[in-house]
């Protein structure tokens, strides 16, 4: 399991500093243009890069990880005109939220939720969802990020695969999702969705912050 970002260093926002909470991260950057912020699991590690560039944290300068399956050594940078989506899910089932925010100074676009009884897998699907029709409706070309391959097949197949159980506290979900798959079922779109290169690039820009 990966270890939870407590302390989250901003380089460039409405004031500069560590801040020990994503709520606390997220007033300074959330709509400041070109804002550049990164999470970390420890203060040690958040001191040492407030005192260095952030482009030494991001894409191919990060720090150096264990190589995995999924890292590639030329990932390069991720495109900052695009939009990236993520969910959140306190427990499982619990409450859960997603939203799409602009990569580049991680101005939120649109935030749905909290929904009783979801899934985080759920929410990613809803995410993608939601922002290729948000793409679509505005003629935009940006690609759309996510770090989720489940949200990814789910997507392909144009159905969410979820194991889930409809309940009374749910239904509210399971329209969206019906909702989610008709689109699909009817749509058609040239938006390119890209996988969101954790191991390189760190935690998605429309991360919420509570891993």
């Amino acid at each position: 399991m990966a270890k939870q970002n407590q302390f989250f260093v901003v380089w460039d926002g409405r004031e500069p500093g560590i801040y020990k909470s994503w709520e606390d991260c997220k007033k300074q950057v959330n709509g400041y243009p070109d804002a550049k912020y990164k999470g970390f699991a420890t203060e040690a590690e958040a001191k040492e890069a407030f005192l260095s560039p952030y482009w030494n944290y991001v894409g191919k300068n990060a720090p150096e990880k264990k190589p995995t399956a999924t890292m590639k050594s030329d990932a390069g940078l991720p495109d900052l005109e695009s939009l990236a989506v993520d969910a959140a899910c306190s427990g499982n089932p619990g409450l859960m939220e997603y939203r799409g925010v602009y990569t580049r100074t991680g101005e939120e676009i649109f935030h749905q939720g909290p929904f009783k009884d979801g899934t985080n897998n759920i929410g990613e699907f809803l995410a993608l969802v939601h922002g290729l029709a948000f793409l679509k409706q505005k003629g935009s070309k940006l690609p759309v990020y996510t770090d989720s391959k489940t949200a990814l097949a789910w997507v392909r197949a144009r159905k969410a695969k979820t194991q889930l159980e409809k309940t009374t506290k749910n239904a509210v979900l399971f329209d969206l999702i019906e909702r989610a798959e008709k689109w699909l079922a009817s749509n058609t779109y040239d938006t390119p969705i890209l996988k969101w290169n954790t191991e390189v690039w760190g935690e998605i820009p429309a991360d919420f912050g509570r891993k």
